[in-house]
């Protein structure tokens, strides 16, 4: 005879925490309970592993299942099975009404040898272990299956429950998977107990008479430190309801505290009955949050402040709120970083309540103008101490820093790979981000950033880039009288660190807050791919605004002092060899008024290595061959690079004589320099002198080469003419013909 339907299940009472006391480190009082009390396991999965959507419904759970032919599924309020027999062939909804389940009935209850929670929408961005210890007839067992059972389990349990493996998908606001191990404290089951704790990334320590309080001290807390575990633990007072009347909040202080300030791996505790159900939720709660929300990288309870690496961050978080940068977050700047932490309004009230607080523990503290970074510090202090360092790591969190508070790989490093014969550059907005960045901190409106406004630019990275450091930044790029560094070089400097190194600008964007107008872009939307210039020779204009110039020349020929004169530096009469290599950076105006950006690197010591290295010389846009015409023998060095190096004649060129206010003299080479260039079918060298005011038409010229790199060229044979503009007019001409000629044909047969 089949088993009568059992009657309708009444609705999940609603999940309220119960009045309660909770110590913690942070003086924390009642959370709200987080897990739900409906689940679901699937006894047999397709291969593709699709079974099963979760979603919370009310006070129940809403299930999605896919094809599948058998589903088992279990309530928590008794430990027995609703089976649901059903043939799905497409995905069907079943509401958290437990009487409309199909075809459903009770069978009684079984043992249960093991409980997994299945969910396939899975996207945890953690796993909690919660591995529950104590002394015998604690009511470890009881608290587990009170929070699975949502009510006391009158009957007698099994002394060790199995593990549960709760899904993020049910109840979990933090998205986590949560599993919890309930374990024995015998002496012969010491082995899996030992297993477990190295396990587990959180303990939930359950004691619940004085006998195993004192076993707390005595033993636990040296026991754990023993096996060298360095996990949170919660420190839980089972069976309140024992306890009597006169179990006050500060009795329970006072026996908590000293515990607390004994071991500092006891992250809270918290007094629980499973028999009344009181606190159970909230102490399973406090096990997530131990790891989710860690105090320990935010406070240092013997010092009693934040932690350097915490007040690190919280001061970056400072400096990229503060939009104006004068030193103060205003009512609307803290509205806009309410907004975005916490997705929530900010009234007049809170921010009233935030300067009350903060002025309470600051009494010098000057609000009027907003609140500063030292509020701002103690404002998150106060949380700290308040048990409120979840908000903390909310805000920490939303500014993409991890649990080590170091901010996430992925954010300073997304993908951006630059194919072959491309480069990278700064986009338009990613320009206009280093313009305001630079106008907002140029505070003495001098047209230059002093150390200072350069120290206070960079407060939230790392520093200079190492790449600016080894190329003595500013040096590099364009400065004041004052040796600041203008706007303009401010810019050339981006661009050539994006050039060569567009990992280190992202990074620094990173570092330094750059939002993308477009919220669906990243950070890569600040830079842009050129076009592949792989066809050099090729006529016509390569769509790059930063380009790339390597200079080659005789020790003594000048080099050095060319590169001064780019950046409008005055020559000096010293000499002092090039060890290493050098770049500066300048904006060049072509003719036309179109601005672009010259790289300019002198090899130095490296010259050979450069010019033996195939990528580095794809990614050169030109190569100037530099001598000096008043030295016999510097042309002869030029002569020989080329003749050691035949590929230089795959890189497009431009031939200059320096020093030309000097007197000219024969070079000791087979051909003098005209002759040679002749040979070659390119343009004579251009005789210049930094002395002189026109030596500007050099940059400009090296510019325009490699901006039209077949201009460059070695020309060993004449070309064939580029016949393309006449093909493709002469194509157009034929199409305008023929339709002309059908135009006049149709409008014949009409008449």
């Amino acid at each position: 005879m089949e088993p009568a339907p059992p009657e309708p299940l009444a609705p999940l009472p609603p999940l309220t925490p119960p009045s309660s006391v909770i110590i913690t480190r942070q003086a924390s009082q009642s959370r709200q309970p987080i897990f739900a009390t409906s689940f679901a396991f699937f006894s047999r999965a397709p291969s593709d592993g699709k079974v099963v959507s979760f979603s919370r419904r009310g006070h129940g759970l809403a299930v999605t299942l896919h094809p599948a032919e058998v589903a088992v599924a279990f309530t928590t309020h008794c430990f027995a099975f609703q089976v649901l027999l059903s043939t799905v062939r497409s995905p069907t909804k079943y509401d958290d009404r437990y009487a409309s389940l199909p075809r459903s009935f009770l069978i009684g209850p079984i043992a249960i040898s093991s409980i997994v929670i299945i969910s396939y929408t899975n996207l945890n961005l953690h796993a909690v272990r919660i591995c529950v210890c104590g002394d015998e007839s604690t009511g470890k067992s009881s608290l587990i299956a009170s929070l699975v059972k949502d009510q006391f389990m009158s009957n007698k349990i099994q002394p060790v429950l199995p593990q549960i493996t709760i899904p993020p998908s049910i109840g979990t606001p933090e998205n986590v998977t949560t599993t919890i191990v309930d374990t024995s404290a015998r002496p012969q089951d010491r082995t899996t107990l030992r297993k477990e704790i190295r396990k587990c990334n959180v303990i939930l320590l359950v004691y619940a008479d004085h006998y195993s309080y004192e076993r707390v001290a005595l033993f636990w807390m040296p026991y754990f430190r023993s096996l060298g575990v360095n996990v949170p633990v919660v420190l839980c007072a089972n069976k309140s309801d024992l306890a009597g009347q006169g179990n006050t909040p500060q009795i329970i202080e006072e026996e908590m505290l000293p515990v607390m300030a004994e071991f500092r791996e006891i992250d809270s505790c918290i007094r629980t009955s499973a028999r009344e159900h009181k606190n159970v939720n909230e102490v399973f709660f406090l096990c997530q949050k131990a790891v989710t929300h860690p105090i320990a990288p935010l406070f240092d309870y013997k010092e009693g402040r934040l932690k350097p690496a915490c007040v690190a961050a919280l001061k970056r978080v400072f400096f990229l709120c503060d939009k104006d940068q004068d030193g103060f977050l205003n009512d609307q700047e803290m509205r806009d970083f309410q907004a975005r932490c916490f997705d929530k309004p900010l009234t007049s009230d809170d921010l009233d309540n935030i300067k009350l607080s903060i002025s309470k523990t600051m009494p010098d503290a000057n609000l009027e103008r907003g609140i500063d970074q030292s509020g701002f510090l103690q404002l998150n202090k106060i949380y700290a101490e308040k048990g409120r360092h979840e908000t903390i790591w909310i805000i920490l969190r939303k500014y993409h820093y991890t649990d080590s508070l170091s901010l996430e790989d992925k954010f300073l490093h997304p993908r951006f790979d630059v194919p072959e014969y491309c480069s990278a550059e700064l986009s338009p907005i990613g320009y206009r981000f280093f313009v305001d960045l630079f106008l907002l901190f140029d505070k003495d409106n001098d047209g230059g950033l002093n150390d200072q406004e350069l120290e206070a630019l960079f407060s939230p990275t790392p520093g200079l880039p190492a790449s600016w450091v080894d190329s003595s930044f500013p040096s590099s790029t364009v400065r004041n009288e004052g040796g600041h560094i203008t706007l303009q070089g401010w810019l050339a400097q981006w661009s050539m660190t994006t050039f060569l190194e567009p990992k280190t600008t992202i990074e620094y964007l990173a570092y330094l807050g750059f939002e993308s107008p477009n919220v669906k872009d990243d950070i890569t939307a600040a830079l842009k791919i050129t076009k592949s210039r792989k066809r050099r020779r090729r006529p016509g204009r390569v769509e790059r605004n930063v380009v790339l110039c390597y200079l080659i020349g005789a020790p003594g020929a000048g080099k050095s002092s060319l590169l001064d004169s780019f950046l409008n530096r005055p020559f000096e009469g010293l000499y002092h060899p090039t060890i290493k290599p050098r770049r500066a950076v300048n904006s060049v105006e072509l003719p036309g008024g179109k601005q672009v950006y010259l790289i300019f690197e002198e090899l130095g010591e490296l010259e050979p290595a450069i010019l033996e290295n195939r990528s580095k010389l794809d990614a050169c846009d030109l190569i100037c061959y530099a001598y000096d015409s008043s030295d016999p023998d510097s042309f002869s060095h030029i002569v020989d690079v080329r003749s050691k190096y035949p590929h230089l004649d795959e890189l497009p060129s431009v031939y200059t004589a320096l020093k030309a206010d000097k007197d000219k003299t024969t070079q000791r080479s087979e051909l003098q320099p005209d002759q040679y260039t002749s040979s070659l079918s390119m343009n004579t060298p251009l005789h210049v002198s930094v002395t002189w005011n026109s030596i500007a038409e050099l940059f400009v010229a090296l510019a325009e080469t490699a901006t039209n790199p077949s201009m460059g060229f070695p020309k060993t044979e004449e070309e064939a003419p580029d016949r393309t503009s006449l093909y493709l007019a002469l194509g157009a001409t034929a199409c305008a013909a023929v339709a002309a000629v059908m135009i006049w044909r149709r409008s014949t047969n009409a008449v």
